[in-house]
């Protein structure tokens, strides 16, 4: 194996930490943001939310299971959030060269390295990790071999474009009807929904859906603000004036919360784990989550018939929306969590169950 690269985490405050190249030897900026996760890489990899942003993953071994065989199920890759690596550059403490997983097809720098993906170990992500949470998500390089690159700002585009499907694409022959729009979709919340009695209708972000038949109205997560995804928001509006089911994950929760008139914020360093406990309003119930947001919806802000519908036990946050008397909700959580928890996997029956009820 060839030589490890010299890298360096150049961060907008001006700290540096210094380690080796194992991904795609090329420089790279975007956001620094962190993940607390165990397991899971090749699906946070693959998680569109993460679209334009340099993941610092804080435990300690990463690669030790390489990447899984690009089966498809249902026209989708069965181990993977989407068909492409969405984050700008990795950042973690150990790399494993050696992997081991029955079900392993590649290492995970072989695979950073075919998809152009810069990434860079021997980094102390414990103490990146507290300069993140002392200063909050700021602007970063991964530096490699003294090749200088401009800082970026993701959070100035339009992700949710760069991410959402371009034309309507169909899944399963049920006799539920889901409109799906495609924020950034993760693909477990499609496996979710297809595992009942549905037809999954996928549309871009920026569709107009309101002349079209469907039972259920579903809004995907996805990146960036919410607020600049204003022809989704207003489509939203409208739907709202009726009386259809309506669910929402992540982003889908933030623009559900700008279209019933509140308002969202950016937080000091957003939620991304698998392990952020949320209590739910009308039964006081807690439940282990599995979140991606850099972004909230204000619940002191909530209008008309809309109150918060769980709450994170950490900071408490807006963590899920709903209306008094209609069928709609959403989670800023993600109920189709993969790798896990399912703690709240009982959502997507619940939108199920509200759909057979207003037919």
């Amino acid at each position: 194996m060839a030589k490890a690269k010299n890298a360096r985490l150049i961060l907008e405050n001006g700290k540096e930490f210094s380690g080796r190249s194992f991904g795609f030897p090329c420089s790279v900026a975007g956001e620094v943001v962190f993940n607390t996760a165990m397991t899971g890489y090749p699906e946070s990899l693959t998680d569109p939310s993460y679209k334009g942003q340099i993941l610092v993953a804080t435990f300690p071994l990463i690669g030790n299971y390489g990447v899984p065989k690009t089966e498809t199920e249902n026209g989708l890759l069965k181990f993977f959030e989407s068909d492409k690596i969405h984050i700008s550059g990795l950042v973690i403490s150990d790399y494993s060269f050696e992997y081991s997983h029955w079900n392993a097809e590649q290492s995970l720098g072989k695979w950073l390295n075919d998809n152009k993906v810069p990434a860079i170990f021997g980094i102390d992500t414990r103490a990146l990790t507290k300069v993140l949470r002392e200063y909050g998500s700021m602007l970063g390089k991964i530096v490699i071999d003294e090749q200088e690159v401009d800082w970026y700002d993701p959070n100035e585009q339009n992700l949710v474009d760069l991410v959402s499907i371009k034309k309507k694409t169909i899944y399963g022959t049920g006799q539920h009807k889901i409109m799906l729009v495609d924020c950034g979709v993760k693909y477990n919340i499609i496996r979710s929904l297809l595992r009942y009695d549905t037809t999954v209708i996928r549309v871009p972000w920026n569709y107009n859906y309101s002349n079209e038949a469907y039972d259920g109205l579903f809004i995907s997560n996805g990146p960036g603000d919410p607020a600049i995804c204003k022809p989704a928001i207003h489509q939203l509006e409208t739907a709202l004036g009726k009386d259809q089911p309506i669910f929402g994950i992540c982003l889908g929760s933030q623009l559900l919360g700008i279209a019933s008139g509140a308002e969202t914020y950016k937080l000091k360093y957003g939620h991304r784990s698998h392990n952020q406990p949320v209590m739910q309003h009308e039964t006081q119930r807690c439940f282990v989550t599995s979140q991606n947001h850099g972004f909230a919806v204000d619940h002191h802000k909530l209008k008309g018939d809309f109150e918060p519908y769980f709450t994170n036990l950490n900071d408490q946050t807006c963590e899920g929306i709903r209306h008094k008397s209609k069928p709609i909700f959403a989670t800023q959580f993600h109920p189709e969590a993969s790798g896990g928890p399912t703690d709240t996997a009982f959502l997507f029956e619940q939108f199920i169950d509200h759909i057979k009820k207003s037919k």
